[in-house]
Formats: structure tokens, sequence, C-alpha cells
């Protein structure tokens, strides 16, 4: 049960994903540069974190496989969301999505209450979202 859960999660946190990506894609004329590096420093650190701490918990005895994996994931998503505005805002969302990734991994291993922690992540990456979309609106 607890493997189905944690799969679960991981779609439905892609699919949160790529629908903000979509949504930021329609209006990124509108955001200016400095909430676009914010944007993809909580894109990609939150994306690697979450990443990383589901998926250690999912296969525990693969540790370098999940850190490659949340490292890649976090890039990725850092260096997308931040290709969506200007190419300083590409790094920055690149190398915080690295160092956030080979990071989260470690936290995954050491948790001693995972089920509160993962939804203590999560509720952080809806708030982090909300946060992100108010100030979008306010821009």
């Amino acid at each position: 049960m607890e493997h189905t859960r944690i799969l679960l999660l991981l779609y439905i946190d892609v699919c949160l994903i790529i629908g903000f990506y979509m949504y930021l894609r329609r209006i990124k004329k509108l955001i200016g540069f400095q909430l676009g590096t914010n944007i993809s420093v909580v894109m990609g650190g939150m994306i690697s974190l979450l990443f990383g701490v589901l998926l250690i918990l999912q296969f525990p005895f693969h540790f370098t496989l999940i850190t490659i994996l949340s490292t890649s994931a976090g890039m990725i998503a850092g260096a997308s969301f931040g290709r969506l505005f200007d190419y300083q805002t590409f790094v920055t969302g690149l190398t915080n999505g690295m160092l956030v990734g080979l990071m989260s991994p470690m936290i995954g291993t050491v948790i001693e209450m995972p089920n509160l922690f993962i939804w203590f992540m999560h509720v952080f990456f809806v708030l982090s979202l909300i946060t992100i979309i108010i100030s979008i609106k306010r821009s």
C-alpha cells in the first residue's frame, strides 16, 4: 500500500508541474526576470526535493541511482522553468536544481516519520505554487 501511495504522489506531482509549466509558458511575457528567477529556483528545488525523498523511500537500496535521477529531474525542471525567462534565470534554476537534487536523497534516508514529512513537503509545495500564482497576479 505504501509503495502505491508514493507512486501516486509522484504522478500527481508530475501532473502539477507540467500544468504549471504550461500556465507559465502562456503568460511568460507578463513576468519580470526577478520573479522568473524565484520561480525557477523554487520549482527546480521543490521538484528535486520531492523526487529525491519519494524515490529513496520507494527504492531505499538504490542510493546512487536515486541521487542521479533526482539531480537530473531538478536540473531539467529548474532549467526548463528558467529558460522561459532568460539565460541568467536558466543557469540559476539549473544550479539550484542540481544542489537540492544532490542533497534530497540524503534527507530521505534519515527521516524518522516519513508520512508526516511527505505530507509536509506536499503542503509546502502547494503553498509555494499558490504564492507564485498570487505573485504573478500582482506583478
